[in-house]
C-alpha cells in the first residue's frame, strides 16, 4: 500500500524572518528616536525664546499705561490680574497677557525681577527644565538678556 500523504507548508512566516523584521525595526528606531527627541528640546527653546517676547511686549504695554513696571512683587501676575495698588489707575480691562504664558514649557512660573540685574530694565527668565538656578542644556537658565545666538 502506497502512502499518499502530501506535506503542504502553511502561510506563515518562519521565526528567521519575524527575527530579521524586529532586528530591522530596532536599528530604525535606533537612528530615528535620537532626532525625534532632539527635535522636541529644540522646540521648547524655542517656546521660551517665544514666550519671553511675549511676555516683554506685554510689559512694555503694561508699562507705557502705567507709566512703570510691575515691581517683583507684583510679578507677571500683573499682566493679566489688576495689582492692587493705588498708582495702578490705566490698567488696560482683560489685562495685557493670557495667564497661560506664564508658565514655561515644563509647567514652571516664568520669573521676574524688577529693576533688572543684567542690564535690561527688568530681568525675564527661566531656570529651565530641572527648575533649579544653573545648569547645562535644557536644564540651562534662559533670559531676556541672552540672545538667541547664545542659547
Amino acid at each position: 500500500m502506497k502512502s499518499t500523504h502530501k506535506f503542504q507548508r502553511s502561510g506563515g512566516f518562519t521565526l528567521i524572518e519575524i527575527m530579521v523584521v524586529v532586528v530591522i525595526l530596532g536599528i530604525l528606531a535606533a537612528i530615528v528616536a535620537p532626532n525625534v527627541m532632539r527635535r522636541i528640546d529644540d522646540a521648547q527653546l524655542t517656546k521660551v525664546s517665544s514666550d519671553l517676547r511675549t511676555i516683554e511686549t506685554a510689559m512694555n504695554l503694561y508699562r507705557m499705561d502705567n507709566f512703570r513696571y510691575p515691581t517683583t512683587e507684583q510679578g507677571i501676575k500683573a499682566l493679566y490680574e489688576k495689582p492692587n495698588d493705588s498708582s495702578v489707575r490705566n490698567w488696560k480691562q482683560g489685562g495685557y497677557l493670557d495667564p497661560s504664558a506664564r508658565k514655561d514649557p515644563w509647567g514652571n512660573d516664568y520669573r521676574y525681577v524688577y529693576p533688572g540685574t543684567h542690564g535690561k530694565e527688568f530681568d525675564l527668565f527661566t531656570y529651565g527644565a530641572d527648575n533649579q538656578e544653573g545648569g547645562e542644556g535644557l536644564d540651562a537658565d534662559i533670559g531676556n538678556w541672552i540672545t538667541e545666538k547664545q542659547q
